[in-house]
């Protein structure tokens, strides 16, 4: 993924506003400012939390697509993918959940 300068930069003001990265430093490479970041202790929890996220939805995925393998006609991974990604409705925040997109419930970025 290729993201654009204004893109990155303003998403990490909205991570400095929110605390979860603060400025590190400032340099001038080829005549142009490189701003550093690091993050904050909430933004370490917070990186800590959505890791996790990440993982359970993987593994919630990955069980579920195993399942539907089993039965399949065929069976394989192949076959897993023949249903609608309804198929993979389950809790908020989990695949296909109301929250998946921004990885967990009830939060807005």
């Amino acid at each position: 993924m290729r993201l654009r300068a204004g893109t990155l930069y303003a998403a990490l003001d909205r991570l400095q506003a929110e605390g979860l990265v603060a400025a590190d430093r400032e340099e001038v490479v080829d005549g142009r400012a490189r701003r550093h970041y690091r993050l904050t202790p909430e933004g370490e929890l917070r990186l800590a939390a959505e890791a996790e996220q990440l993982r359970h939805n993987a593994e919630t995925a990955t069980a579920r697509l195993r399942g539907r393998a089993a039965w399949q006609p065929g069976g394989g991974l192949g076959s897993a993918f023949a249903g609608p990604l309804g198929a993979f409705a389950g809790p908020p925040g989990a695949l296909g959940g109301p929250s998946a997109a921004f990885g967990g419930a009830g939060r807005s970025r």
